[in-house]
């Protein structure tokens, strides 16, 4: 079994995890409010605004006999460059206050994913950052045009506020091919094991994002109700 099949059936139970968010759930039961996609745009803007600099830091790291993976690398940095823009551009859209996103403080689950990847790729070893490749680039072909879909559907929010979802949608579907074709190289199974468990970390970090807004919107729901 190679690489790509290993990371599809052993991040199973984690990838259940994020799916079963309740925001995601949320989003196609029809339930879904503005508020929870602003919430949800500005956390991606937390981390996506790292995901250069940690390209980066990954391939700083990788050792001479990885050159491949450093080039790879360097071609992901060119498609990823300024997409936090996007989600910025698309807050806007929708109505948000995009200056106000900026400046605003990630949530402690978004926070804690972004450190994990620096320390990961600094601390143990650069190739568990294909864990996080893995996470973001297969979760963006499962939901994203689906997901943009229902909650334009549900809020009524014009094409240019889903920039970011439908873009990453269609342009992660080739990103995906390009990543198994990598992943496929790598044989030993030390590595593999590695960017599995790094895989396994990252989408119960990244479902945990999701489960804050979740829980962050519920939390507001609940004291307007009894203000009123």
């Amino acid at each position: 079994m190679n690489l790509y099949q290993r990371l599809q059936q052993e991040t199973q139970t984690a990838r259940h995890y994020l799916v079963t968010s309740p925001i995601i759930e949320r989003c196609f039961h029809g339930t879904i409010t503005l508020n929870d996609y602003l919430a949800f745009l500005t956390q991606a803007y937390h981390h996506v605004k790292h995901t250069v600099p940690l390209l980066m830091a990954t391939g700083s790291r990788l050792p001479e006999e990885k050159e491949w993976l450093r080039e790879a690398a360097g071609e992901y940095i060119e498609e990823e460059m300024g997409h936090q823009e996007w989600i910025l551009n698309d807050i806007a859209a929708a109505g948000g206050d995009k200056n106000a996103a900026r400046h605003s403080q990630p949530n402690a689950s978004t926070e804690l994913m972004v450190a994990y990847a620096y320390d990961a790729i600094q601390r143990r070893n650069p190739l568990r950052f294909f864990g996080m490749v893995f996470v973001l680039e297969g979760t963006s072909i499962a939901l994203a045009d689906n997901a943009a879909q229902h909650i334009q559907d549900k809020l009524n929010l014009p094409p240019q506020a889903f920039s970011y979802l439908r873009s990453h949608g269609s342009l992660d579907q080739e990103h995906i091919v390009f990543f198994e074709n990598l992943m496929n190289q790598i044989t030993d199974k030390e590595e593999q094991d590695m960017i599995i468990h790094s895989a396994n970390m990252f989408f119960t970090l990244y479902a945990n994002i999701f489960r804050e807004i979740g829980h962050v919107d519920q939390q507001v729901n609940a004291e307007s109700k009894e203000a009123k």
